[in-house]
């Protein structure tokens, strides 16, 4: 288990426990952090915290996180669009609606359940029990190509180009509104909102650095299809980035809104580049917009 220690300060004098909680938590969830209270995990001062107390300038704070329980992702007969395997990776091209991982509300029927049928015990193990060989992950919504490696090497090399701007991920969306630049960039750090604990935000507290370039490939009357580049790539980068900007990507329930014919955000995962980890050659790969972005698109031309 680990154990946190919090001070508080004269200008959180009068807040409440589960506020103070959130805000000095953002990584937690909101249920998490009132077990962690019901079960006698957070004291104030050595004696249990209830929700309502209020804190008083001076107060210790201590939160103890009980170890998590491993879980063990299962094995399961799930077709799989593989663009290109060998014995060190593979590049996967999946379809918007499928989970990349197994998690809270999603125990099973995810990418990994059929990356372990698929390969059995050949994945990288650096991702853990619940992320093997799972070196960078797409939104659930989100479709296109995805790398997944399969021993510690091959995740090692692809994690280490991805941290030095040097793996090739472009996507294309349509976004909301007409984008008036043809190329542009967006540099503004995401954090976790401070609030909504399933959306990230532009923020300068507790943020990492992100920048996102874009291509306008054709305007319609109220949306624009672009090309992006990662530069970076932190969760919802991209969604977040265009809403920003006030381009937000079409049919996005989080950044922007749901459209009547699409399931999701129109976002693909279009084109992946790399260094094969053994070969040293540069490999790159391009998926075929899918069914729903095309008809998206023959929609908008009218």
């Amino acid at each position: 288990m680990t154990r946190q220690a919090f001070l508080v300060g004269i200008e959180q004098a009068g807040e409440r426990l589960d506020k103070a909680l959130a805000r000095l938590c953002p990584e937690q969830t909101r249920s998490g952090l009132q077990k962690l209270m019901a079960s006698g995990q957070v004291t104030v001062n050595g004696k249990p915290g209830g929700k309502h107390d209020r804190l008083r300038a001076g107060d210790e704070i201590i939160i103890v996180f009980p170890d998590p329980v491993p879980l063990e992702a299962k094995a399961q007969n799930i077709p799989l669009d593989i663009v290109y395997e060998d014995n060190d990776l593979l590049v996967v091209n999946k379809p918007q609606g499928m989970v990349v991982h197994p998690g809270a509300g999603n125990p099973d029927g995810t990418l990994v359940n059929a990356l372990l049928f698929h390969c059995g015990d050949s994945l990288s193990g650096i991702g853990g029990v619940l992320r093997p060989g799972i070196v960078h992950r797409i939104d659930k919504d989100t479709s296109g190509l995805l790398m997944v490696a399969k021993n510690d090497h091959a995740h090692q090399s692809l994690a280490a180009q991805i941290k030095a701007h040097s793996f090739l991920r472009e996507y294309e969306a349509v976004v909301c509104g007409i984008v008036k630049e043809d190329t542009g960039t967006v540099s503004a750090p995401v954090g976790r909102h401070p609030t909504q604990r399933k959306r990230m935000a532009v923020t300068q507290k507790n943020s990492r650095p992100a920048v996102t370039h874009y291509t306008v490939l054709r305007r319609y009357a109220r949306y624009t299809h672009v090309r992006l580049r990662l530069e970076t790539g932190r969760t919802h980068q991209i969604r977040l980035h265009m809403a920003y900007i006030g381009h937000s990507v079409a049919g996005d329930p989080v950044y922007g809104k749901a459209l009547r014919g699409l399931r999701g955000q129109c976002l693909h995962a279009r084109t992946l580049g790399f260094i094969h980890p053994s070969t040293g050659k540069y490999m790159e790969f391009t998926s075929d917009l899918p069914a729903y972005f095309q008809q998206f698109l023959h929609t908008l031309a009218g």
